[in-house]
């Protein structure tokens, strides 16, 4: 049995998930263009702060609460005709979120590079 590693899956998504820097998601905010999605555990968001605006979904209820089918989905929490801009702490299990989403037919979705790190840099507001 041969068992990919965490590395190789990120690699992986990497290749096929769309990537955004900062910039490009202030302004998809700015013109209200796409659902801020911060998969961050909510331990993160309360030891380093919120991003003004994110939608806070954790990483393991992500699937869930988007699908429209699923018991767990979350009526109104998100414009499913947006564009889907996830971030973590720093890129990687954000990249594995946006594949995961495509694989469910989501077709407009992003990952910011560096995640909330590269955040913290840039004019986004942090709560």
């Amino acid at each position: 049995m041969t068992i990919k590693s965490a590395q190789t899956l990120v690699q992986e998504a990497l290749s096929e998930v769309k990537t955004i820097n900062t910039n490009e998601a202030l302004n998809l905010v700015k013109e209200k263009k796409c659902n801020l999605i911060d998969i961050r555990d909510v331990r993160e968001l309360e030891r380093d702060g919120k991003v003004e605006g994110a939608v806070h979904i954790p990483r393991g209820m992500l699937e869930f609460w988007i699908d429209p089918n699923s018991q767990y989905f979350k009526e109104g929490k998100l414009d499913l005709q947006k564009e889907m801009v996830l971030f973590c702490a720093a890129g990687a299990r954000s990249a594995l979120a946006a594949k995961s989403l495509q694989d469910m037919g989501f077709e407009n979705v992003s990952h910011i590079d560096g995640g909330f790190a590269a955040i913290k840099q840039s004019e986004l507001k942090i709560e």
